[in-house]
């Protein structure tokens, strides 16, 4: 918009030129000239004059004002032809586009983006003085991520139909680098403890990752709370930083942070007391309380305490519940405070309405019945967290969010504001190899979690290595009823080579099979599956097969078949499903042949996973899974089924399938039972986000199974003459140690370990770096 005081003197000078040509003349038409892209109506809009008006001097400096004023024209001209007022314009230019070079700090979309906030874009009126502030803005922003030497230039080039061409070229120049983080004033904690808590760093072996030595103004506002928090969480209640000082050199490729503070002294609790309306829950807050009398002030346990009040508040219905603590320190003791906590119910309040954001490709519909809030009900925070955890238990999200809303004029209601951020939901994979032993390996596959947004999953999977040939889809409706009863299902065919896994020789089967699962919900946490399945298995042994197999083929035939009922039960209460950092989750699956075809066997497994959060950023994770199976009505366990040890999902750094029972030639068998168990701890890797995490982890774990005894026949053959149960011996258990990498990756969870085996015998096959795609511990 122009200068006021150029409007006043565009509208002084033609107010002169036309005072006495115009004055007292009687407006019979009105013409506009030099208009091209504007509405006639918008230039009438902004003129007070009207046909039948008599011209006056201050009704001509004020149409020449407010024509200005619009802030769409750069000239403006008014006079006389006849009784015709004539009102010569020269349109503002408009933008014909913004081209950005030479940025990489920030992205680039989210520049053009700002810009357009400001009111320059594509199409907008060009305004100098729009452009200037958000020039500034920019460099301003460079200064803030410590990129003191970069240099923002701005051309604008005129184009035809009277725009301009826009180019904002940026040399952000290098970074400058934090040389020095010194603390003044510290004596309880020394500089190497007050670092230690910060984001900012000076240089090291690792910083062209972290990034840590660049200097950003958020992240030492956010260093300087986390100082804070440290000091306040033992004791020094009255810690305060005095000042901040962020020097740069002349160079300006070194930064040298300055921080004074005052730590103040140590206090002890005296008491917790309480006051306020506690709506007659006196007993129930005080069997809250569990800050001891006598214990060092700890703010994060003051604040906590809090918290719990006003959860169980707003468990009743206060969604804007209050508990301030105040310490206050005992006048006969200097070093002690009493906790005074004040509490304000405020209004219950219902919940008008729950309000979906951000979903941009997911149905409103899927998230909406994962909420366990209702609308038109007391607003309870305990069902908002259920609700919150429940939608990011469906994966389909890198954030959620749900949080109360004030009604503006309605202190009774409130609106629930459910706010996701969408992550990708489905891959793609297509490969093809070569090989002598296998020839040309084709393999691709396709997983989408979110059909069409529905919620709805489906896979497909085809891998033409003849070691292990797979085709497999598979199809699941987590809603066919409004109850929240799902549906799966699947058809495969799977074939393994058993001397080319290097499991076993001269062995090979296929398995053709298909099921159906129904999975029934029985609590918020807990669901029960029932199903079943049909299957075939096409086993062809050889002349160098192990005698065992060559024994199951006679008794039961090439090609035995089986009707198996299915039934489950699952337990889950992780904070996500991808990247949980708290809950547990467990399940208990089974599955036994119907006595109608060929085999009689049943099979259980169970899983157990507890995640606990050892800080804000680190996770401990502890896994482990049991597995039993065995044949009936005299019957044998099929091998088929068997168990393996060994690799991701097991031991880590023993080769996939080599622990546990062999075979007389030496490969491993399986065997049909198995123990596993996993510990880990994982930290997200700096400036990543909860999707790609490092770890350190302890694996054991075994498979065991019948042992077979062979006598010799009369004509000199082996056969099995009886078979005894293989009891676990805890010396039988491998060990591993090592680290790795855990990432959420558009093709899924992929995990990247390198393993440490701790007790290792001569017969164990080693491989220490392993990974694995569509795993998710």
């Amino acid at each position: 918009m122009p200068h006021p005081k150029k409007i006043a003197l565009a509208c002084a000078l033609a107010l002169a030129a036309t005072t006495v040509l115009a004055q007292g003349h009687v407006i019979k038409d009105i013409r506009l000239e030099g208009i091209s892209r504007t509405e006639a109506g918008t230039v009438f809009s902004h003129l007070p004059i009207r046909v039948g008006d008599t011209y006056s001097p201050e009704l001509g400096a004020e149409s020449l004002r407010s024509l200005y004023a619009s802030g769409m024209f750069q000239d403006v001209q008014l006079d006389m032809d006849g009784n015709v007022l004539v009102v010569r314009v020269q349109e503002r230019p408009t933008v014909a586009n913004i081209h950005t070079t030479g940025i990489s700090e920030f992205d680039a979309k989210g520049v053009e983006k700002s810009l357009r906030d400001v009111g320059l874009a594509e199409g907008f009126i060009f305004d100098r003085a729009v452009l200037d502030r958000a020039v500034q803005e920019l460099r301003r922003q460079y200064l803030s991520r410590g990129r003191y030497s970069a240099d923002v230039k701005v051309t604008v080039t005129p184009v035809e139909r009277n725009r301009v061409r826009i180019n904002i070229d940026v040399d952000e120049g290098p970074a400058a680098k934090i040389q020095q983080i010194r603390f003044v004033g510290n004596k309880v904690y020394d500089e190497g403890d007050l670092r230690d808590e910060m984001q900012l760093g000076t240089p090291n072996w690792f910083s062209w990752y972290t990034k840590r030595d660049q200097y950003s103004r958020e992240k030492l506002t956010a260093d300087l709370e986390a100082i804070r928090a440290l000091y306040n969480n033992n004791g020094y209640l009255d810690f305060k930083i005095d000042s901040t000082q962020v020097s740069v050199s002349p160079d300006k490729s070194e930064i040298f942070v300055t921080i004074n503070i005052d730590e103040g002294k140590k206090y002890t609790i005296k008491d917790i007391r309480l006051t306020g309306d506690m709506l007659g829950l006196e007993p129930e807050f005080e069997d809250l309380v569990d800050i001891k009398p006598g214990s060092v002030y700890n703010a994060s346990e003051v604040n906590g305490l809090a918290k719990k009040f006003t959860d169980r508040l707003s468990a009743l219905g206060y969604a804007f519940a209050r508990a301030n603590p105040n310490p206050v320190v005992d006048p006969e003791n200097p070093d002690e405070v009493s906790v005074v906590y004040t509490i304000d119910p405020g209004r219950r309040v219902y919940v008008r309405k729950v309000n979906i954001t951000g979903n941009t490709r997911t149905q409103d519909e899927v998230i909406r019945r994962e909420v366990r809030q209702y609308e038109a009900s007391w607003f309870d925070s305990d069902k908002v967290a259920v609700s919150r955890d429940r939608i990011d238990r469906l994966g389909f999200f890198e954030t959620v969010t749900a949080e109360p809303e004030p009604v503006p004029g309605s202190p009774d209601e409130v609106d629930l504001a459910v706010n996701v951020k969408e992550r990708p939901t489905g891959n793609i994979s297509i490969g093809a190899g070569y090989s002598t032993s296998e020839g040309i390996v084709l393999s691709g596959g396709f997983s989408q979690n979110n059909v069409f947004g529905t919620g709805n999953s489906l896979s497909l999977e085809v891998n033409t290595s003849k070691s292990s040939r797979t085709y497999a889809a598979s199809f699941t409706q987590p809603y066919i009823t409004t109850s929240g009863i799902s549906q799966s299902f699947e058809i495969y065919d799977r074939k393994l080579d058993l001397d080319e896994l290097e499991i076993t020789d001269d062995v090979k089967y296929e398995t053709y099979g298909a099921g159906v699962t129904y999975g029934v919900p029985i609590t918020e946490n807990d669901q029960i599956f029932l199903g079943g399945k049909f299957e075939m298995t096409d086993v062809t042994v050889g002349s160098g097969a192990p005698r065992r197999y060559v024994d199951y083929v006679n008794d039961y035939g090439k090609k035995p078949k089986s009707i198996a009922a299915t039934i489950g039960w699952s337990r889950d209460t992780r904070d996500n499903i991808l990247a949980p950092t708290r809950g547990r989750y467990q399940r208990l699956f089974g599955e036994i042949s119907l006595p109608v075809l060929d085999l009689k066997y049943y099979r259980a497994t169970y899983q157990f996973q507890q995640f606990v959060p050892v800080t804000k950023s680190i996770t401990f994770a502890f896994n482990t899974e049991l597995g039993y199976g065995d044949g009936y009505a005299g019957k044998q366990y099929p091998f088929f089924k068997n168990f393996y040890g060994g690799g991701i999902g097991s031991v880590r750094g023993y080769d996939t399938s080599s622990l546990g029972p062999r075979d007389t030639d030496g490969d491993a068998s399986g065997g049909n039972r198995k123990l596993n168990f996993s510990l880990e701890l994982l930290t997200p890797i700096p400036g990543a986000d909860r999707t790609l995490r490092m770890f350190t982890f302890l694996d054991g774990g075994w498979v065991w199974g019948r042992k077979a005894f062979y006598k010799q026949a009369a004509n000199g053959s082996y056969v099995v003459d009886r078979y005894e149960k293989d009891k676990l011996d805890l010396g039988d258990l491998r060990y591993s140690v090592g680290f790795g990498l855990a990432w959420i990756s558009p093709m899924g969870p992929l995990k990247l370990s390198f393993a440490f085996p701790l007790n290792k015998k001569d017969s164990d096959e080693l491989q220490r770096f392993q990974f694995q795609i569509g795993t998710g511990f």
